[in-house]
């Protein structure tokens, strides 16, 4: 289901190990741009992840006080 959508798992663990370096400011230039792809990703699969969410509470197909996993894992299908 769309509204369940989550990163591969191994663009997950990327994405977390990326962040961390860049908060402990460790990110070298190559791992800046894999930052920036991974974060590209991870947003285009928000906006989906919304959008389905949208319309399936405008189609009354869930209910608008619906649990959404709000867990730290990112996206993936």
């Amino acid at each position: 289901m769309l509204t369940e959508l989550r990163m591969e798992p191994d663009q997950d663990v990327r994405l977390s190990e990326l962040l961390d370096r860049q908060q402990a400011g460790f990110l070298l230039e190559n791992e800046r741009l894999e930052l920036q792809s991974l974060m590209q990703i991870y947003q285009e699969g928000l906006l989906r992840k919304a959008t389905a969410l949208s319309e399936a509470v405008k189609r009354r197909l869930i209910a608008i006080g619906h649990s959404v996993n709000h867990s730290r894992s990112h996206f993936r299908q």
